[in-house]
Parts: structure tokens; C-alpha cells; sequence
């Protein structure tokens, strides 16, 4: 037991004040993560829409999320992630407040993509500021900090929305609203006059200096490859979002509750093990290494979906799930912010932040399609495959990079 404790000890030592406040924020924020994982069952049971218009709405959402990310890394670039941040969360709060109000499949699509479009301007933005405040050596434990943040946020959110969904869904998305407010509040009272740690050339354009190492982020071939192996990653992995609750629901018949914790069990489970994990491998394999690995995982997590063997088996599957999840995204970040200079952090991160977020566009719609056309059993199997070719898409690419 000393052990153990010890062993948790290290995995948070030497990570900065800043980087422990980015966490906080993003816990507070991610805390009411109710939205997504109940929008899709919102639109099939509350509004009656179709699963061809579910995954149309869910596409938007998507579509929110690529402008969203393009814009945060470029207006991170221009005006700092400090006011791209705050602006973000503040402007989130009225949309969540408005989004019950629209019930029709246009309106709702549209007013999905706008609040996509100004929230995940702060993804970018935020992954910046890690890399800003954090230690160079802590910089893959600092972007896991932050991760467990999101996670232990979501394990709250989604058990807390499948509660509030059994009294009315209009209380998700107020549960969202406040979450946004409280986030915003406690990162500008900390974050105000803080100064980072690494400085980043913000001066105004004729100021700014220009190096040779500054690369395009939208012109370097390996680092675009890679962003499109992130993106098939994603694609399969944030079914997790979209079928996955419908599957719970419609398949396996369970609860609006019991769909919330075992969503939540994923948020959790990345809490207790990721820092650990994350510090036991990282100077044991190379990023390469562990990234390829952890694809694979999730991969088989999805494989073990097509086999119906009750509520334990599907815990023990999130489970999987979280393991190929640990050891994909953390490092996803760490090679962007890796490859980029002072100068092009925004539009690395940004791009980075852009190749998940366009998965979204496409994910939702074609797990929808196949499972209306076709059934879950081939979703699942042709999800595993995909995370399977992804698996050897990074060992590729990652070895030339």
C-alpha cells in the first residue's frame, strides 16, 4: 500500500500551480458535460426525430466543433488564450440557457452548431495555456492533468444528467449553463494577471519575430498525415457519444440513470488510473510505441461490444475502452505542441484540436446510418477494424515523424 501511494505521489509531482488551476477549471467546466451524451436520446425520445436526423444533428455538432477549433487556434495566435478562454465560456452560457426553446430539427441543428462553434474555441486556446504554464519535463503529465479534469467532470456530468433527464431534459442543458458561468468565474479571478511560465511571442504582427523553424501546421505533410489517423480515431472512438447511448437504450434497455453512470464509469475510471498509467509509460516506451498500443485496446473494446453478455460485461468493456483511451489521447497532444514553435502553437494545437473535431461532422452520421441499415453488430465490428488500421497508421507515420 505504501507502494501504491508512493507511486501516485510521483505521478502528480512537479506538475506547476498554473497547471493544477487549468485542471480546476476544466473540471468545473466539464462537470456539466450533460449535453452530449443525452442529445441523441433528447432527439429520438423527447423530440421524435429520426435517426437519419439525429446523426444530422449530431453532424452539426461536429461541424460547430471544427470552426470552433480552427477558430481558437488562429484567434489564440492573434489576441492569447487568456481572452480567447474567458470569452468562450462567458458567450457559452446564454446558448445553453436558450437551446430547450428550439424543438424543430433546422432550429436545433443550427443552434447546436453555434454552440459548438463558440465552445471549442476555448479546446485550443486551453491546450495552449498547458503548454504555456507547465514545466517542459511535466508537459505530457501536465496535458494528462488536464485530462483527468475532463474525465472526472464527465463522471460526474453524465450521472448527474441522467437524473436530471428522468425529471425533464431542459435541466441538462441549464446544468450546462452553470457549469460555464462557475468555469469562467474561477479562471478569470486566477488567471487575470498571471504571467506565463514559457513566454509566447504575442506582440503585436510587425513585432513578432520569425524564425525558419516556424513551419505551417496546414503545410507540414507528416504532421497533417497524423492529424488524419487522429481524426479516423476519433471517428471510432466517440461513438462512445453518439451510438453507443442509443445502443444502451434501444439494444440493451436501460435506463436513463443506469445509462449516465456507466457513461460516467469511463470519466471515473480515467480519474483513478490515467496519471499512473501515463507515468509508468512514458519513460518506460516512446509515444510511438504506446499510441499504437492503445488504438489496438480501443479497438477491441468496441469488438467486445457485439457480444451481448449483460450490464457487468458492458462495464468491463468501458473499461477496455478507457485503458486504449489512456494511452492514445494524452500523447496526441504532447506530439502537436512537440512539433510547433512559440509562434505556431495556436495553429498546431488548433489543427490538432481541428482533426478530433471533424470526426464529428462524419461519426455520428455514418454510426447512425449503419446501425439503421445495418444493426449494431456490423457498427461494432466495422469500429474495431477501423481503430485496428489506425493502430498501424501511427506506427507508420510516427516512425517518419
Amino acid at each position: 500500500m505504501k507502494k501504491l501511494v508512493q507511486l501516485y505521489k510521483n505521478s502528480y509531482r512537479g506538475l506547476s500551480t498554473e497547471a493544477w488551476l487549468l485542471a480546476l477549471v476544466m473540471l468545473i467546466n466539464r462537470t456539466g458535460s450533460m449535453v452530449i451524451p443525452f442529445l441523441s436520446m433528447y432527439m429520438a425520445s423527447e423530440l421524435h426525430f429520426s435517426k437519419a436526423q439525429v446523426g444530422m444533428v449530431l453532424g452539426c455538432f461536429g461541424l460547430g466543433s471544427v470552426c470552433g477549433s480552427w477558430l481558437g487556434g488562429w484567434l489564440t495566435d492573434r489576441l492569447g488564450n487568456f481572452r480567447v478562454q474567458a470569452t468562450s465560456l462567458l458567450l457559452a452560457v446564454p446558448i445553453f440557457i436558450m437551446l430547450p426553446q428550439f424543438r424543430t430539427f433546422e432550429s436545433l441543428a443550427g443552434m447546436i452548431f453555434l454552440l459548438t462553434l463558440v465552445a471549442d474555441t476555448f479546446r485550443p486556446a486551453n491546450s495552449v495555456a498547458v503548454a504555456r504554464y507547465a514545466k517542459p519535463e511535466n508537459l505530457t503529465k501536465a496535458y494528462s492533468l488536464n485530462r483527468m479534469a475532463v474525465n472526472l467532470g464527465f463522471s460526474v456530468g453524465p450521472a448527474l444528467g441522467g437524473f436530471l433527464a428522468m425529471i425533464s431534459y431542459s435541466w441538462i442543458f441549464y446544468g450546462n449553463a452553470i457549469a460555464a458561468l462557475s468555469a469562467a468565474v474561477v479562471f478569470l479571478i486566477f488567471f487575470r494577471n498571471r504571467k506565463p511560465r514559457s513566454t509566447a511571442p504575442l506582440q503585436q504582427k510587425e513585432e513578432k519575430i520569425i524564425t525558419k523553424n516556424d513551419r505551417n501546421a496546414y503545410r507540414d505533410v507528416p504532421f497533417i498525415v497524423f492529424n488524419v489517423f487522429c481524426c479516423l480515431f476519433s471517428m471510432a472512438f466517440f461513438q462512445l457519444l453518439s451510438t453507443v447511448p442509443l445502443y444502451y437504450k434501444e439494444v440493451i434497455e436501460l435506463s436513463e440513470v443506469q445509462i449516465g453512470m456507466l457513461l460516467g464509469f469511463n470519466g471515473f475510471s480515467i480519474v483513478v488510473f490515467e496519471m499512473l498509467l501515463v507515468h509508468g509509460v512514458e519513460r518506460r516506451f516512446s509515444p510511438r510505441q504506446v499510441m499504437i498500443f492503445g488504438t489496438a485496446v480501443a479497438g477491441i473494446s468496441y469488438f467486445m461490444l457485439s457480444i451481448p453478455l449483460g450490464i457487468a460485461w458492458l462495464y468491463f468493456a468501458m473499461f477496455v475502452l478507457c485503458v486504449g483511451e489512456m494511452l492514445t489521447l494524452p500523447f496526441t497532444a504532447t506530439i502537436s505542441a512537440s512539433r510547433a514553435t512559440p509562434n505556431t502553437q495556436g495553429a498546431y494545437m488548433g489543427f490538432n484540436s481541428l482533426a478530433f473535431a471533424a470526426a464529428n461532422i462524419f461519426s455520428p452520421y455514418l454510426g447512425t446510418y449503419v446501425a439503421a441499415h445495418f444493426g449494431y453488430q456490423i457498427l461494432w465490428f466495422g469500429t474495431a477494424g477501423l481503430l485496428i488500421f489506425t493502430s498501424i497508421g501511427f506506427s507508420w507515420i510516427l516512425k517518419k515523424m
